[in-house]
């Protein structure tokens, strides 16, 4: 969290009224709210490899994956967000392009798969949800969507899964080809429609 962030949650925390509040909530989003597609890769059965070939082989395969999915990324205009553990953030202004580039990803890993052996294979899960989020000096992001992502790819994604909030399917004019199959999820008291993406 950046220091200005910190400096209006320390002054939220301190406000005498719901009126005081107010006005700092809107200073934050005037400052560091922004609108479009927050895309989570999460490295797949990583837990048991771990522990089977130890943190060495896990941080060496972690790398691997960070070395592959930024340019990916950025050749269809998004940003990486940050690294945490075995996860990649990345925001897209484009919600076809977050779906293209989530595809680029897995194609990839699919082909590098095929000439490894299985202790080295990568299989990512994907989450992507649109909304508005608070993204501060582009190092982390915070919001329902990043929320929403983080449910798909982590919690319910499996690998090879492109799950795709409804919301992020209505930003795509018809669908631009993108072929996917819907579903519902609750998770933790939240109910998502979502979309998989077929590729």
């Amino acid at each position: 969290m950046t220091k200005i962030l910190f400096d209006h949650m320390e002054s939220y925390a301190r406000a005498d009224s719901d009126t005081e509040r107010k006005v700092i909530e809107q200073a934050v989003w005037d400052q560091f709210g922004v609108e479009g597609a927050v895309c989570i890769h999460d490295m797949s059965g990583f837990s048991r490899l771990t522990e089977k070939r130890g943190i060495v082989h896990y941080l060496s395969m972690v790398r691997h994956m960070q070395i592959v999915v930024r340019p990916i990324i950025e050749r269809y205009d998004g940003k990486v967000v940050k690294y945490e553990a075995d996860n990649c953030f990345a925001f897209f202004d484009d919600a076809l392009k977050a779906i293209q580039s989530s595809i680029a990803v897995n194609i990839a890993f699919d082909a590098m798969n095929l000439m490894t052996q299985d202790d080295l294979n990568i299989y990512i899960s994907t989450g992507i949800d649109w909304g508005q989020i608070l993204l501060t000096d582009g190092t982390d992001y915070f919001g329902k969507a990043v929320n929403t992502a983080s449910k798909l790819g982590e919690d319910i994604g499996k690998g090879g899964d492109i799950l795709v909030s409804q919301t992020t399917m209505d930003r795509i004019s018809d669908g631009a080809g993108i072929r996917s199959e819907e579903f519902h999820a609750e998770i933790s008291g939240v109910s998502i429609d979502a979309r998989k993406i077929a590729y």
